[in-house]
């Protein structure tokens, strides 16, 4: 019984309990399968606020873990080892926050196949959960592997007209990465004798050569999941075709996945290799923030334009992890929870819309200011939090990184300079460009075609409704919260950022 109810474990498979109640519900009791997925995710959440307040900030090591023997077949050493610090907590919290928002904008969005969309969204939380929370590399694997099946479904079921290819594409892309982590997780295993990253960590002795090429290894699958330049083609299809809740979640935690395994394992079990690769993984970051900003502007489709914007913001978040100094990663860990914020909330709105026009196209729309005015001010709240205005969360995770980026390296070293922070920032003018053009085609100007043709089947285009409304806010208060009083959430990761950043010191010395 100390196993169920051990905090992390419960916290990972409680969403298996609203799982095993949807499978006695009936299939046409709709509003019954939706309120136990909902009030599941809730207490899921309540647990997440639980964790924390049995957390420790000042303490930079691992809490509340829970470990336990699980193969150990012909020399296995695998374990069930659950373990939370600084650099996760955060991910965490986002995860359960924006479960149940996602569920709560299905409300009328879904329609068919209800029970089984949300058997698929709790088995999600699982996986996500237990991605941030896995401390052997195996478990961790399984984890990862296991949040693609029901991403697959969400998307290949209640996706739009090309739902099937983007799920495909979704699948084999994450796949293909994810071959090449598992080839390195054997070998770390086979050769360390332990699947343990802590004791991974704490054995090192790798020599550089060959902790460049397991650097490589696992890089692949978390360059596609966040994803960065050049890999990053399959993420407008899958946001353009998923439903709202997956784009939700996606875009607020999927990808974070790939950002998060560069923090956990190619920053920890590679200090050497991360230090070489830094200035490479820098560039490319670079290149994704102002390839991400061009191409989003060029877009025609809103959730398009949302979608590409995610290759942008995230090039910042690798930026600050690979500047390997407090500030850098501080910054990046912060946006990690910005961008879910800032961007899902964009998602939640696009669909909102979506689900009255029935088109996303910017050429139908104008004017929506004055029939949707309550919509309008919430959009650009949000807009102005994802362009990074100051007093929104946005603003206060980019200067952090940009901040780190101008002395990226350690104790300034070679690849420290302002160009970096110079070219991200050219980034962040572009997002002002292509979110104020967003929001000028829909809401600003004449009245766009969409509100005759609304009219033609019936029904005038209304405002945001009580139940919208209440979606959104939550995501609202965390957006002026993180903007005008970040301490907190800086005061949660600092003791375990610095302890990363001091064997990352370390590393860099010994290569001297």
């Amino acid at each position: 019984m100390d196993f169920i109810f051990q905090p992390l474990t419960l916290l990972t498979f409680f969403p298996l309990l609203g799982v095993l109640v949807l499978l006695f519900v009936p299939n046409d009791k709709k509003n019954i399968l939706r309120w136990i997925a909902l009030v599941t995710t809730l207490i899921t959440f309540g647990i997440s606020i639980w964790v924390l307040t049995l957390f420790n900030a000042s303490n930079p090591d691992l809490q509340l873990v829970a470990k336990y023997d699980w193969i150990t077949v012909a020399g296995w050493n695998i374990q069930y080892h659950l373990g939370i610090d600084g650099l996760s907590i955060l991910l965490v919290l986002l995860t359960t926050f924006l479960t149940p928002i996602s569920i709560l904008s299905t409300w009328t969005a879904v329609e068919e196949r209800v029970k089984d969309f949300m058997l698929f969204f709790l088995l999600l939380e699982v996986g996500m959960v237990g991605v941030f929370l896995a401390q052997d590399l195996f478990l961790f694997y399984i984890f990862w592997e296991f949040t693609l099946v029901p991403m697959y479904f969400l998307i290949g079921i209640w996706g739009g007209p090309r739902r099937i290819y983007a799920a495909i594409k979704f699948f084999l892309y994450t796949m293909a990465g994810s071959i090449l982590m598992l080839l390195a997780i054997l070998w770390l295993g086979i050769n360390q004798n332990t699947f343990s990253l802590p004791d991974l960590i704490a054995k090192g002795g790798i020599d550089p050569h060959t902790q460049l090429w397991l650097f490589i290894a696992l890089a692949a699958a978390f360059a596609i999941k966040v994803p960065m330049w050049p890999l990053h083609s399959w993420l407008p299809d899958a946001h353009v075709e998923a439903p709202t809740a997956g784009s939700i979640i996606l875009a607020g935690v999927l990808l974070k996945m790939g950002t998060y395994g560069f923090l956990r394992f190619n920053l920890t079990l590679f200090p050497q290799a991360a230090v070489q690769a830094a200035p490479t993984i820098a560039v490319l970051a670079v290149i994704g923030i102002i390839y991400g900003a061009a191409v989003s502007y060029a877009q025609t489709d809103i959730k398009k334009l949302v979608a590409y914007s995610s290759v942008s913001h995230l090039g910042f978040v690798m930026l600050g992890l690979f500047a390997l100094n407090p500030l850098g990663i501080s910054g990046a860990i912060l946006q990690m929870v910005n961008h879910g914020l800032s961007t899902g909330a964009l998602f939640l709105l696009v669909g909102m819309v979506y689900e009255q026009t029935h088109t996303r196209e910017f050429k139908v729309y104008g004017g929506l200011w004055k029939v949707m005015p309550i919509f309008g001010t919430i959009t650009l709240i949000v807009s102005l939090s994802s362009m990074g205005l100051p007093g929104l969360n946005g603003f206060v995770g980019e200067f952090t990184i940009l901040l780190g980026a101008w002395g990226a390296g350690l104790n300034g070293g070679s690849y420290g300079s302002f160009w970096y922070a110079g070219l991200a920032a050219l980034g962040v003018i572009m997002a002002a460009v292509y979110i104020l053009y967003m929001f000028q085609k829909i809401f600003m100007g004449p009245e766009g075609s969409i509100v005759e043709e609304v009219k033609k089947h019936g029904h005038a285009l209304r405002d945001l409704n009580a139940r919208e409304i209440i979606t959104v806010v939550p995501l609202l208060i965390f957006i002026f919260w993180i903007g005008l009083y970040p301490a907190p959430f800086f005061h949660l990761m600092a003791p375990a950022v610095d302890k990363l950043v001091a064997g990352l010191q370390t590393a860099a010395t010994a290569m001297r």
